[in-house]
């Protein structure tokens, strides 16, 4: 009997060592979410925001990685190579789907990935200096329309989300604007307020503290609908301009062939994290506002972007740097 209770107790022994492996692999599962722009910018917040709130939540470890480089192609080709397990995930941006229509690519938006969630939108606002003579947005497409060729529109260039809102504007509203291309929001805004320009097309944040101070107005919004941090503040749609629209949002993919169970999972997790109240005082005080758009709405929104961009690249003969 000797025998056969030490082979007992050693098959037990190694029953309970073989299930402690399997909850400490499941506890010890890392989630990493590549971000290609630098620490500290939207995109960056964004992720590790949700990254907090889904470890906290789901009892797995979720990592950042920064990579930023080559406008975003760096982490986006390596993302693209990474094991379809669900524990690689990259935070994309409209650059997702401009990138293709500039760049040679070795990788495709449409099959090198599976999407994820449409996470977060973020306004986009025209704007004047407040010792500006025009109000409104009519205002401003008036004159420009009587002074072809002089009015200045400033934005982050070239091949951005805003350079191609300016060339999408230009062509609805049938303005002659100079576009005045800068390195960033910042700097496109401050050449605003020096007076350098007629105008400004940039992220509501980098103008949301000068137009407070009254140093900036307002035109319109290129969101589809107003936004809550400038309710009176109509949009460019409501203007005269229904089919305009314009605005940066920010999405998570992973690699392509990951399983259809396990983007499911992920979907909820990021979905759900959307939705709490802490999450979303967070985004708001950031002016990012939850879309929560899963699997086949995000894949349809991407295609319908990269369309849109593609069109407007092409029309309006827009380079890459």
């Amino acid at each position: 009997m000797r025998p056969i209770g030490i082979l007992t107790a050693a098959a037990g022994m190694m029953l309970l060592a073989l299930s402690g492996h399997g909850a400490a692999s499941q506890m010890a599962r890392t989630i990493r979410i590549v971000v290609p722009f630098p620490a500290g910018g939207s995109a960056d917040d964004l992720a590790r925001l949700l990254g907090d709130q889904i470890g906290r939540t789901r009892g797995v470890n979720i990592v950042i990685e920064n990579r930023p480089g080559a406008g975003t192609v760096v982490a986006t080709e390596a993302v693209s190579r990474a094991a379809p397990d669900g524990n690689t995930l990259l935070i994309v941006a409209n650059s997702f789907v401009i990138n293709p229509s500039l760049k040679k690519l070795n990788y495709d938006p449409f099959v090198s990935f599976a999407p994820v969630c449409h996470l977060v939108s973020s306004p986009l606002i025209i704007a004047v200096n407040s010792d500006s003579p025009y109000r409104s947005l009519a205002d401003l497409i008036a004159a420009a329309h009587a002074k072809p060729g002089e009015l200045t529109l400033a934005s982050v260039a070239p091949a951005t989300t805003q350079h191609i809102a300016f060339e999408m504007f230009k062509r609805v509203a049938a303005v002659n604007m100079i576009h005045v291309p800068y390195p960033g929001g910042a700097p496109a805004v401050t050449a605003l307020l020096g007076g350098h320009v007629t105008a400004v097309i940039a992220n509501y944040s980098e103008v949301e503290a000068h137009l407070a101070a009254g140093k900036l107005r307002p035109l319109a919004t290129a969101s589809r609908k107003r936004i809550q941090a400038a309710p009176d503040v109509p949009t460019v749609a409501e203007s005269g301009y229904p089919n305009y629209e314009s605005e940066v949002w920010f999405g998570l993919v992973a690699p392509a062939k990951t399983p259809a169970e396990t983007i499911s999972q992920l979907s909820g997790w990021f979905g759900a994290a959307l939705e709490t109240a802490a999450v979303k005082e967070k985004l708001q005080l950031q002016e990012m506002y939850p879309v929560g758009a899963c699997g086949a709405d995000f894949a349809a929104h991407l295609r319908s972007q990269f369309d849109v961009y593609a069109r407007v690249i092409r029309e309006a003969d827009i380079k890459a740097e």
